[in-house]
């Protein structure tokens, strides 16, 4: 037998020759059958309109494959996480335990026992709300909601709902405080107050490079002829281990960096072998910033502001923006500065500093104001009078 047959809208209450049937006036009336995967099912309503509309929409969603069975969203988020688990290989163990940290702090206590098909957009609004009155940060709650849309996208792209309930939920806009751009008198005065490896302020606040990146890297990857460094490795904390792995677009890039800086760095690279790190602990390992920050960098922060009261409040990672705020300053273009720091966009660059690159408005302005004098004999005066230039 055809089951495909068996396709449509049945009167529950009447039998096909009209006669009244053993279920007449018990239950809903109108029965809408389909056949899915060799299976048989079906879904019942009180009024026929309702029956047809869902018929309706239930042919356009599988003639253009959008078609999702109730019965598929039946697996819980906990499950879906699990899932996400065991395909995260490809992904830094950074991320991966950051994502752990949002997953088990916020959305595993809301979500691990709801099935992904019952979740709502409303629902995951009020979440969101929730968390924000809560005191919850923003960054905080961006990644526990990008963590929940993440899981609810596994479900969509296996076809057990059929959209993310989590796409259009608007998040907290966040706050952001002025950022702390150093001068160079204000890195000099932070590297003096330096007790160990001041080189390390030096190096980031005129390069740009994250912390990671400068903690890994070896006297191989300097070029001080060519006053380059390669950077091709990086290394970070994870819960207390060290994770070597690439920069964090996954692309090597080669940033200048000025003379003055070579005859710093030049000294720590003394007797060393090619893959030998140049930026390292007091025990030779790795320098962590978890360790050094605390006893050596906020030391230093606290004596320049007792000495300076214009000198801010910033960490190591502040000096990335003052190496973007300095190359600017020097006259370097959105795509200079970004390839320096390994932004995988300039627009992402432009967007970060914005704030810096106001000044070129002000170039622009005098550029066009120096045409327009350089021109003003000839075109502009004419126009400006409202004759017509011969």
């Amino acid at each position: 037998m055809n089951r495909n047959r068996r396709e449509g809208i049945t009167d529950a209450w009447h039998t096909a020759t009209g006669e009244r049937s053993a279920k007449y006036g018990r239950g809903k009336r109108w029965l809408v059958r389909w056949v899915d995967e060799s299976r048989e099912h079906s879904k019942s309503f009180d009024k026929k309109s309702d029956a047809t509309a869902y018929l309706s929409e239930l042919t356009t969603a599988r003639n253009t494959g959008r078609f999702v069975h109730e019965r598929a969203g039946r697996v819980t988020v906990a499950a879906l996480w699990g899932e996400w688990t065991a395909q995260a290989g490809h992904l830094s163990q950074k991320t991966i335990a950051s994502r752990e940290t949002a997953y088990c702090c916020h959305v595993m206590p809301r979500w691990a026992g709801v099935t992904v098909g019952d979740i709502r957009v409303t629902a995951v609004r009020a979440w969101v709300a929730d968390m924000a009155q809560a005191g919850v940060g923003v960054p905080t709650i961006e990644r526990a909601v990008g963590v929940l849309r993440g899981l609810c996208e596994l479900a969509v792209d296996d076809r057990r709902i059929s959209a993310n309930p989590c796409v259009n939920v608007k998040l907290p806009r966040r706050s952001h405080p002025d950022r702390a751009y150093l001068s160079v008198p204000h890195v000099q005065a932070l590297a003096e107050a330096i007790t160990f490896r001041p080189e390390v302020v030096e190096l980031l606040a005129y390069t740009g490079l994250r912390w990671g990146e400068m903690a890994a890297l070896r006297v191989s990857d300097f070029d001080m002829l060519r006053r380059r460094v390669d950077v091709s490795r990086s290394v970070t904390e994870v819960r207390g281990h060290l994770v070597w792995g690439t920069p964090k677009t996954h692309e090597r890039r080669s940033v200048p960096f000025p003379a003055v800086l070579a005859e710093t760095i030049a000294p720590l690279m003394a007797g060393k072998g090619r893959d030998d790190l140049v930026f390292t602990a007091e025990s030779g390992g790795v320098l962590r910033n978890s360790i050094w920050r605390p006893r050596v960098f906020d030391k230093a922060v606290k004596g320049c502001q007792r000495a300076d009261d214009t000198f801010p409040s910033l960490s190591p990672h502040d000096l990335r923006h003052t190496a973007a705020s300095l190359a600017i300053s020097a006259g370097a273009n959105v795509k200079a500065v970004q390839r320096m720091l390994g932004h995988a966009k300039a627009s992402m660059t432009l967007d970060t500093y914005a704030d810096l690159f106001d000044d070129d408005l002000d170039l622009v302005a005098g550029a066009l104001d120096a045409k327009i004098r350089a021109t003003s004999g000839t075109t502009a005066g004419p126009l400006r009078d409202g004759t017509t230039p011969r």
